[in-house]
């Protein structure tokens, strides 16, 4: 009888709480998208796409015939205008999808005086960012599970608004849609076990695709500067720890959390994928130009034709 009284109101707290999580992202949001759009434009200079010849429907340049290859290939009514025979090439759009997402879950809120900026907050900024530098260049960019890959220029307002409406809260995002010659990037604390993330990593990985791993941690995450009485709280579940004297607790934490580092990063060598660890308490830039370098000399995929 009380599980019968008291689910109502559980579902109830928890419609009202997804509504006013959803509203503050909603309200942090076009403040995001200015300062993304400020922070894209310091490295989108020289970002140019991948682009390049391949199977695809969208044209992307005229090449001069080169002897040997059959004659079908020719584009006669450019070829028309001069002496010299031009091939019409194709984009290779299968390489070009870039996924992303931000874990927007509970523990990610956090935000310490040394920071400036939640963990939350600096995802969203840092994926809008790397959106708006990503659509500039060419490449097209997915929410995953959410949104299909889009390559316009509004990409960045398009997604926001996606956040707001469906308020994903998954630390991980359902890898469905993910194929390969794509790329995911994630923005997270990465706080779960490591054997979580492995097996999500395993499951994309095994469609071929690569991707990128961006740890958000507030400075004090990193430092343990707690000391006497001092009482901790699980953002996610709401228990509650005590501590008599917090400052002896200092070097096994910091022990524990270096080692689940060491287990993220082992993880990224392991599958391939790049793995950054970034501060909140740092330029939002940092991690954006490190993508930068990584995406831009990402190796080249071969083609389906070349397949082994």
């Amino acid at each position: 009888m009380l599980s019968s009284r008291t689910a109502p109101q559980d579902r109830q707290e928890n419609i009202f709480g997804l509504t006013g999580e959803a509203q503050s992202i909603a309200d942090t949001l076009p403040e995001l998208l200015v300062e993304a759009r400020r922070i894209a434009a310091n490295v989108t200079s020289g970002w140019h796409g991948r682009r390049r010849a391949g199977p695809g429907e969208t044209f992307w340049q005229f090449r001069p015939f080169l002897s040997g290859e059959a004659a079908q290939q020719v584009d006669w009514r450019r070829s028309a205008r001069d002496d010299n025979l031009y091939v019409r090439e194709r984009e290779w759009e299968a390489a070009q999808t870039i996924w992303i997402w931000a874990d927007l879950s509970a523990s990610m809120r956090f935000q310490s005086r040394q920071a400036t900026a939640s963990k939350r907050d600096r995802a969203l900024l840092l994926m809008l960012a790397l959106t708006y530098a990503l659509n500039e260049a060419g490449e097209r960019v997915g929410l995953t599970g959410l949104t299909r890959p889009l390559a316009s220029r509004n990409s960045m307002q398009t997604i926001a608004e996606t956040l707001v409406h469906e308020n994903p809260e998954a630390t991980l995002p359902n890898p469905e849609g993910i194929r390969r010659f794509s790329e995911i990037v994630l923005f997270s604390d990465l706080l779960d076990p490591p054997e979580k993330l492995e097996a999500w990593m395993a499951n994309i990985a095994g469609t071929g695709a690569k991707g990128h791993l961006i740890q958000l941690l507030d400075p004090i995450e990193e430092t343990f500067p707690f000391t006497g009485p001092t009482q901790f709280e699980d953002p996610e579940n709401g228990e509650q720890l005590k501590a008599g004297r917090a400052q002896t607790w200092q070097q096994e934490y910091l022990l524990r959390l270096a080692a689940h580092k060491d287990q993220i990063s082992s993880l990224a060598r392991k599958f391939g994928w790049s793995y950054t660890l970034h501060h909140t308490d740092r330029p939002a830039v940092e991690p954006l130009m490190l993508l930068h370098s990584r995406l831009a000399d990402a190796p080249q995929h071969k083609m389906r034709g070349d397949q082994r």
